[in-house]
């Protein structure tokens, strides 16, 4: 069994266990080979179960013994605790016995103190009328010989017995105690201003215990405000030495709102009192010296400070509201603020119209300067540029103002020289001033005419960025186009739509980013946005009215170069054999003029716009080429050069990448081979996909352009 026992180990596993036993006995170790011993190794395994049955029932009569042991011993555990319990519960009745019992006597004693209080208040107050008369006694004998007067360590005591006397002295006749009253206000002057010299000592030393006791004793003298007065003018002291005054006085301050409450039982009041001071005197005297000195001299520098001063001071003011003030602080603040700057933001709006009127038209007029041009009085549709003086319009008005809403040529137009009058650094330097405008106009205005003066600001952008600039750009644009019968004219006014366009998007973008915050729940929004849209229709109406006049300019360029480069021989030559097929040299030149204005139209407009006038040009090219091609007459050859031109044509069509153009080139092509086919063959091709859906009219009179159409 020792063998045995050493087997058990930790931890055990039967397989292991089996092989390690076969180890241990002879013979059995190695299985299969010369040695190996079966009949012994079962021998062993028979023995050895016997023992461990033998081992097992040891085992469980010892388990059986500890079991009986176990239930023993909580038997007794179980009677243990109950008697604890028996014991528990006597000596919780003992425990509420003596409460009650404490409670009692606690009762009685309440009792009784409050009957030693009902005796000792009245002696105590006897007491004291009776100190108080023994003081009053030696200010009627005119001689203070008490050491409560007359020891200075004694102070506290000594303004305690007065405040009282001076309340009793108020109380008294004036004809019979005229003289002991004014002794008493005479004392109660001098330790008054005892008390606030040694209040003002103690703050220079910084002790701020003695600041404390001194306080609390001034608290209920008439002089306690003076004290208070004298801690703010020493708080003060050497406070502002730098030259930003709002952080000095922040700075200021945080450093007495940390100590106010160690010195004062009113700290709020006293911090209140601190910053109307520095409100009314430190920053008042500093906004007037920097606004007054501009005021009249200099709208730009004014306008500048004051947004400077009162953003520096509102945001001074948010600072201040983490401290405890009382209980309306922002309104509090609010008033100081105000009465700082009600006499600067009254007229504020006007003062800032006025600049913006005039540093605009000083923009602009510099912008005109450097060029020379001297404006001209142009006024149309429902813009006015500038208004006469004059009751009657000249004769050369008139005939420029019915040129510039028709085609007829009454006379030249104005010659412009290629000048936009149109600037994007103007602009940008007007929405720059607006835009400070609108910033100002934000934080100066008060709430209920904010969207009042924004409007007005507006109002001044419209003038002289819409009217004044813009629309006198277009007017004049709008003259300087030649008439459609013009040589070589100069076509720029795709120059102005481009650079109006361009402006108009800055305009939107500041009226939308600026404007827009400050209107956008006010009535005036709705005026503004009519507003807006106005200028918007009347500034495409003469958009319209110059692309329209500039594409009749361009058809006309074109009328010039066919009338001069295309020959009648073209299209009947001389020599039908030795002609070779290719485009005419008015061909040539036309769509490389087409070419040209086509990609000056894209590079001029954006979006739809640019489809649209794409769209008008190449149906007045084909209208053009149609009608310039019914001007010959044509012979085989001929029209065989015709299509070539018009393939050409078709090829340049290709270019505007509108669908319809195309179309009617290709219509126009399949026109032009009417007068190359077989006589026998023309009604096949007139019922042709292409031509099947024409007037007949239209076939008829192509049909009738060859030259064996009488043969």
């Amino acid at each position: 069994m020792a063998a045995a026992a050493e087997l058990f180990e930790e931890p055990f596993v039967a397989d292991e266990y089996i092989e390690r036993l076969a180890w241990r006995t002879p013979g059995g170790g190695s299985r299969g080979g010369e040695a190996f011993d079966p009949k012994r190794l079962l021998e062993e395994f028979v023995n050895h179960i016997q023992e461990l049955q033998v081992m097992d029932e040891r085992i469980q009569r010892k388990v059986e013994k500890l079991e009986q042991q176990c239930q023993k011993e909580a038997k007794e555990f179980a009677k243990k605790v109950q008697e604890l319990q028996k014991s528990n519960q006597v000596a919780f009745q003992h425990f509420q016995e003596l409460d009650e019992h404490i409670s009692y006597v606690a009762t009685k004693v309440c009792h009784l103190g409050d009957q030693l209080e009902g005796v000792n208040t009245p002696r105590q107050r006897a007491v004291e009328a009776q100190k108080l008369m023994k003081y009053f006694n030696e200010f009627l004998d005119g001689e203070l010989k008490s050491d409560v007067f007359t020891n200075s360590e004694k102070i506290k005591e000594a303004a305690d017995i007065i405040q009282k006397l001076h309340l009793i002295a108020q109380e008294l006749p004036f004809d019979r105690f005229s003289e002991v009253k004014s002794k008493i206000a005479s004392k109660y002057h001098d330790l008054e201003c005892q008390l606030i010299q040694e209040f003002t000592s103690a703050q220079r030393r910084g002790e701020i215990s003695r600041m404390r006791e001194v306080a609390a004793v001034l608290l209920h003298f008439k002089g306690y405000s003076h004290c208070v007065d004298v801690y703010i003018k020493q708080c003060q002291e050497g406070a502002f030495l730098r030259n930003d005054v709002f952080e000095d006085a922040a700075i200021l301050c945080q450093r007495v709102n940390k100590q106010v409450g160690e010195v004062f039982s009113n700290p709020e009041t006293v911090l209140a009192k601190l910053i109307q001071n520095i409100f009314e005197v430190k920053l008042q005297i500093y906004v007037k010296d920097q606004l007054e000195e501009h005021r009249k001299s200099d709208a730009e520098q004014y306008l500048k400070n004051l947004y400077d001063l009162y953003t520096r001071t509102t945001n001074l003011s948010s600072k201040l509201m983490e401290f405890n003030l009382g209980t309306d602080k922002q309104t509090f603040l609010s008033k100081l603020i105000k009465s700082i700057f009600i006499s600067y933001l009254e007229n504020y709006i006007e003062v800032e119209i006025g600049y913006l009127k005039s540093r605009s038209a000083m923009i602009l007029q510099r912008y005109y300067d450097s060029k020379n041009h001297q404006k001209r009085s142009i006024g149309t549709g429902g813009i006015q540029i500038h208004k006469r003086t004059e009751a009657k319009l000249s004769i050369q008005d008139l005939k420029e103002r019915i040129r510039q809403r028709t085609n007829l040529p009454l006379g030249p137009s104005i010659d412009t020289h290629g000048e936009t009058f149109l600037s994007q650094e103007v602009v940008v330097n007007l929405l720059q001033e607006t835009k400070q405008a609108f910033e100002r106009c934000h934080r100066l205005s008060d709430p209920s005419d904010l969207p009042k003066n924004a409007f007005r600001i507006f109002s001044m952008l419209v003038e002289f960025l819409c009217t004044e600039h813009i629309d006198y750009a277009l007017e004049t644009g709008l003259a300087g186009i030649p008439s459609s019968d013009s040589k070589n004219a100069n076509l720029y006014f795709l120059d102005v739509v481009h650079q109006a366009n361009t402006i108009f998007h800055l305009f939107d973008k500041q009226f939308n980013d600026h404007l827009m915050p400050l209107i956008s729940s006010s009535p005036k929004l709705s005026e503004c946005l009519q507003k807006k849209k106005d200028i918007i229709e009347q500034m495409e109406v003469k958009l319209d009215m110059g692309i329209d006049r500039t594409l009749n300019c361009m058809i006309g360029q074109m009328k010039h170069i066919l009338a001069a480069e295309q020959k009648k021989t073209d299209f009947k030559p001389e020599d039908e054999n030795n002609v070779l097929i290719q485009y005419t040299n008015a061909c040539v030149k036309v769509c490389s003029y087409v070419r040209k204005q086509v990609e000056k139209i894209r590079n001029s407009m954006d979006g739809k716009n640019v489809d649209t006038v794409l769209m008008e040009l190449g149906v007045r090219f084909h209208r053009l080429i149609y009608e310039h091609l019914q001007q010959y007459s044509y012979s085989c050859m001929g029209g065989m050069l015709a299509i070539c031109d018009v393939a050409e044509y078709r090829k340049c069509a290709k270019d505007f990448k509108i669908a319809l153009v195309l179309q009617l080139f290709d219509t126009l092509h399949a026109l032009c081979n009417l007068l190359v086919v077989a006589p026998d063959n023309l009604k096949q091709v007139c019922s042709g996909e292409q031509l099947a859906n024409l007037d007949k009219n239209i076939l008829h009179s192509f049909v009738q352009l060859r030259v064996d159409y009488r043969l």
